[in-house]
């Protein structure tokens, strides 16, 4: 990652220009650009939360300054990463069918038929094994970070996130997104997961290549297919040494310098632990594969050791699941000794036991949980509450699962025994119909799947439409009983887990993301192999597609694969090319009296920034919450978290993100709590610490003791000085505003700066006289001035703008910032909230993530630019409660764009950023 500092000209009302003083530094900095120094006299303003954008401004390369100017993503942008995964598939499969080119569907039907039922008992067992296993890398990734969770809950959240992961294995749908969707529900820290997820991660990896270098080491004599006898082995010895050297060097958990870089190793023993877990669960992955093919045709270590490489190969490839591209390794290295037919009928036995079997348990496992809402103790209430969180997407996986299954059994053959009994019972004009719209809403269910990983009420009622239809004409297709049990199955935990989708959102205007393109495209080109595949000894003729006979079936299949590609082509084409969402309207005065009804009953003063009218406004269904943003570029930015009732979140974060997603932008929420990620997590969010906000407990606050003996000799200074404090309330600014005027003037003209706006308050007549000013005056004459922000709940108080003129004595901020607690003290507010310390409380661990390590740096290396560790310093003479704010953004290159927007946003546009 490539990060420069921010640009010494913009500035923001933190420490710097802007409002070189506001408490809320953060109002100032975490609203503004990037800030300057301290200014001796001036107590950085809510600016302070604007310094980590225009930190970050510099992150993305100079390339990316389209996305600024308001360039959305275009249609061929966003299908290309599905279209080279498509490739990559097209590839895998064309290998296959040169590799099984004496091999015909029916050999490979008589080599699964062939298993016996030892092979199929001992396969599942090695998957119970290979699950059992996998559980230990949650619990070791928990023990590195220093957390604890109940085991019953870590195996349930580990068993759903690696029965999806395993099965589908992108986007929303990955282990390490559906971990993040569970551990944020618990009070883990965003870091601290992404922490649990890369130690996840390279335990996997590392252990992978420990296997494969085992297997080659003890086998390679067997893996002539791939490489020579030697080279395997001295290839194996090297992984294992090189491993052997890492567990060596990883003592009691020190520090490895390696490409340039700080790692944080694990201990020797959890390093060990892990070692052996990985090493079990890869093992018995592969031993499943084993026990499924030809007794004697292959060693396990052989077999071991190509297993690695082909699911290493799988995850490189980017193919969801690795599917063909695991197939082609596993064909390319056994096929010559096992046979292809043979080899073949085990992947796909491997295919339905060791992904199809754990996913149907965790969809009972999960319906089981939703049905049992009376629970008798605080385990089985946490269990039920992980159950809640793994509902959407393990339901979601399994809907997209048996929707790739309807249309595999739409290109296949039906099987004679079935043909006979539907020609005893059923017309054919019925077996036909039934035939092609099954597989048609093969395809639909895919489109459903997504709406049910975000918990749209809409694909919950179409999905409970579909999948009873499904099982009828399954029945009526070919007396499919398997693929009735599983849609059975479906129904069952749509049923039971119908609360959780409660999103009233359309079905219709979600987007797709290259992740979902890539999965159907995946589908779809394994669907079409297939189809080749099963009837490569069909000749093709025109004649084929009119031919209506119970036994032809290659007629059949073709004419239902042409209807899964128009449905699925007329789906993705709606969802890219649908019109785009128009501009964002500046609310109404209706609006903004509404939304300050809103306000005024909340105990977040920040939502007081809704006054300057400058963002757009999202109401809920019932009017009674609301979400203000602002557009930049691409980016969607939602200013905090909503306003208004708790329990309107969720319905108000869904529908912003949609908003973003149909007009092809991407949805930000900047400055949000940590009591709050969970339901970003929910909407396919990621966490991404900006700083911690200080809040001054005001019950605590006094004057006395060593640690205060600065604030006292502050306001004896200003004392001295002839300082005089009063606050204005909102009748009496009018009669003020033109002197007021005149400080705000000589203060910017002094700092060189112009009005922010969006996460910040600028000198607006209207906005000044909607809540008290405070004041100090000298001989009569103001020579500072903050406006200050309260609700009716008198919970919190915080300021906006802090201004002074260049001749006011020195300490002047700080005498203000210092008298407005004492008073709101004695007023029986309990918090005084002094903003953000931009890029503050970021990890200094090795093992943290690259946002922080940057993030530090900049913190501890950046003073030339901005007081970073000064405006903590400053805050921190008040003894505040410091608080983490996140931004919450997808990931990938997202949130370096999303803050560069931000920072134009802030600015007023890129001129009022280069301009200050």
């Amino acid at each position: 990652m490539n990060m420069s500092l921010p640009l010494p000209g913009e500035v923001g009302r933190a420490g710097g220009p802007q409002d070189a003083a506001s408490p809320h530094a953060d109002t100032a900095h975490r609203r503004s650009g990037v800030p300057a120094q301290i200014d001796r006299r001036a107590l950085p303003t809510r600016a302070d939360h604007d310094a980590e954008a225009n930190c970050m401004v510099e992150m993305a390369s100079r390339d990316d300054a389209a996305a600024t100017s308001g360039e959305r993503t275009s249609p061929l942008r966003r299908i290309a990463m599905p279209a080279l995964a498509a490739l990559l598939l097209v590839l895998a499969w064309f290998a296959v069918s040169r590799l099984a080119a004496n091999v015909s569907y029916a050999d490979i039907r008589s080599a699964i038929d062939s298993t016996g039922a030892l092979a199929l008992i001992a396969a599942l067992a090695f998957t119970a094994l290979s699950f059992a296993a996998l559980t230990v890398y949650d619990l070791s990734a928990l023990a590195f970070v220093g957390r604890r969770l109940p085991l019953p809950v870590v195996a349930l959240t580990s068993f759903c996130a690696y029965a999806v992961g395993n099965t589908v294995g992108f986007g929303a749908l990955t282990a390490g997104a559906i971990r993040y969707r569970f551990y944020t529900s618990q009070g883990v820290e965003p870091e601290e997961i992404a922490g649990i997820v890369t130690f996840v991660t390279l335990a996997f990896g590392l252990g992978l290549a420990g296997v494969a270098g085992a297997g080659m080491l003890v086998a390679g004599g067997e893996l002539a297919g791939l490489l020579s006898a030697p080279a395997a082995r001295l290839l194996g010895g090297a992984v294992l040494l090189a491993l052997a050297g890492l567990v060596l060097a990883a003592g009691d958990g020190r520090t490895l310098r390696l490409f340039s870089r700080d790692w944080r190793l694990p201990s020797r023993r959890l390093m060990l632990r892990q070692f052996v877990a990985t090493a079990v669960d890869v093992s018995a992955s592969a031993a499943v594969l084993w026990a499924l093919l030809p007794t004697g045709s292959a060693s396990l270590p052989a077999v071991i050791a190509l297993y690695a490489v082909a699911v290493g190969l799988g995850v490189l490839s980017h193919v969801p699941a690795g599917l063909g591209v695991f197939e082609t390794v596993i064909v390319a290295g056994l096929g010559t000794r096992a046979g292809v037919d043979a080899v073949l009928g085990a992947l796909v036995l491997y295919r339905v036991i060791y992904h199809l079997v754990p996913l149907v348990l965790a969809v009972l496992a999960v319906s089981a949980l939703e049905m049992r809402r009376v629970v008798a103790s605080p385990l089985a209430a946490l269990a039920l509450r992980a159950a809640t969180r793994m509902a959407p997407p393990t339901i979601g996986a399994f809907t997209m699962v048996l929707g790739a299954v309807l249309i595999f059994s739409g290109v296949t053959p039906v099987g004679e025994a079935s043909l006979t009994l539907l020609s005893a019972w059923l017309p054919l004009p019925l077996v036909e119909g039934a035939h092609f719209l099954g597989s048609v809403l093969g395809v639909v269910l895919l489109l459903v799947a997504r709406g049910l990983v975000f918990r749209l009420d809409g694909a919950w009622w179409l999905a409970m439409a579909l999948v009873p239809l499904s099982m009828v004409l399954a029945m009526a297709k070919g007396v499919a009983v398997g693929e009735v049990v599983l849609l059975a199955t479906l129904l069952t935990g749509l049923i039971a887990s119908r609360r959780v989708f409660s999103r009233p959102a359309s079905l219709l205007h979600q987007a797709l993301s290259p992740g979902w393109l890539a999965a159907m495209g995946t589908l779809i080109v394994t669907a079409a192999a297939l189809l080749f595949f099963v009837y490569k000894e069909v000749a093709y003729s025109h004649e084929l597609w009119w031919q209506f006979e119970l036994s032809k079936e290659a007629p059949r299949s073709l004419r239902a694969m042409i209807g899964i590609l128009l449905t699925a082509g007329f789906g993705a084409g709606w969802m890219l090319l649908r019109p785009s969402v128009g501009a964002a309207a500046r609310p109404t005065r209706q609006e903004l009296d509404q939304a300050m009804r809103i306000v005024a009953a909340q105990p977040r003063t920040e939502a007081c920034l809704v006054a300057m009218g400058d963002k757009s406004l999202l109401f809920s269904a019932d009017g009674r919450a609301f979400i203000m943003y602002g557009r930049q570029g691409r980016s969607w930015v939602a200013l905090s978290d909503p306003v208004g009732p708790r329990e309107c979140w969720p319905e108000l974060v869904w529908r912003f993100v949609e908003m973003a997603g149909r007009a092809g932008g991407r949805a930000v929420f900047y400055q949000v709590a940590a009591d709050s990620l969970a339901l970003y997590a929910d909407a396919g969010l990621m966490a991404f610490k900006l700083g911690e906000e200080a809040r001054v407990p005001l019950a605590e606050f006094d004057l006395h003791g060593p640690r205060r003996a600065g604030l006292r000799q502050a306001i004896n200074r200003g004392e001295r000085e002839g300082l005089e404090f009063s606050i204005l309330p909102p009748a009496a600014v009018p009669a003020h505003l033109a002197e007021l005027a005149e400080v705000s003037a000589a203060w910017m003209a002094y700092h060189k700066v112009r009005e922010k706006r969006f996460s910040l308050g600028a000198f607006d007549p209207d906005y000044l006289q909607g809540q008290p000013v405070a004041l100090l005056r000298r001989g009569g004459r103001i020579v500072a001035f903050a406006n200050l922000l309260l609700t009716e709940l008198r919970d919190e108080v915080s300021i906006d703008l802090m201004r002074f003129v260049p001749d006011a004595p020195n300490g002047v901020m700080e005498v203000l910032l210092t008298r407005l607690l004492l008073h709101y003290k004695d007023a029986g507010h309990a918090t005084f909230n002094l903003g953000m310390a931009p890029l503050s409380g970021l990890s200094a661990s090795e093992a943290a993530p690259v946002w922080h390590r940057v993030g530090r740096a900049v913190f501890e290396h950046g003073e030339r630019y901005y007081n970073f560790a000064g405006l903590r310093a400053f805050k921190s003479k008040f003894r505040p409660d410091w608080r983490p704010r996140y931004l919450a953004v997808s990931g990938g290159l997202n949130p370096m764009l999303a803050l560069t927007d931000i920072t134009v946003l802030i600015g007023g546009g890129l001129k009022g950023v280069i301009g200050k």
